[in-house]
């Protein structure tokens, strides 16, 4: 069984605004950085796809995941079961049910351990993830959160391309 560790950041410059996230995996002696910025998104949506992204770069199916995060938001929604409970009943008023809907379909393919880890605390890795995220999230190639934009101009009829 492969051994994985996964340390993953997002963030945003308002909330919503540019947000990016930063993901960096170790197994072994492997060490892989990954990161991407959007336009215009939350800071939540950035943790969980933080996490979402690194699980799906993953290339073997069952492996033994340890996910470093600093995101109560995703940390607690797992560890306390949250987010079973939200799928069961349809994501009804909650937030971000397309990323929660894709987390959980890639989550059954592993076994995955969640631990909080303390943001700007001296984690090495985790500063590491959060220079990633916030680099990517002032960078030239940010990405359309597409859902999320869409949901935002639904909801508010404020924003528009």
């Amino acid at each position: 069984m492969h051994k994985i560790s996964i340390y993953t950041d997002g963030a945003a410059r308002g909330n919503p605004g540019p947000g990016g996230y930063g993901i960096v995996l170790i197994s072994g002696s492997h060490r892989k950085e990954l990161s991407q910025g959007y336009r215009l998104t939350t800071n939540n949506r950035m943790e969980l796809l933080s996490v979402i992204v690194a699980l799906e770069t993953l290339k073997h199916e069952g492996s033994e995941v340890t996910i470093y995060s600093d995101s109560r938001y995703v940390v607690d929604a797992v560890e306390q079961g949250w987010v079973f409970e939200w799928s069961r009943k349809g994501f009804k008023k909650k937030k971000n049910p397309d990323l929660w809907k894709r987390f959980l379909e890639i989550y059954s393919k592993h076994h995955i351990k969640f631990i909080w880890v303390k943001g700007h605390a001296d984690n090495r890795e985790n500063e590491r993830c959060d220079e990633l995220a916030v680099e990517a999230s002032s960078g030239n190639n940010l990405l359309s959160d597409e859902i999320y934009e869409k949901s935002l101009e639904k909801d508010t009829g404020l924003f528009t391309e």
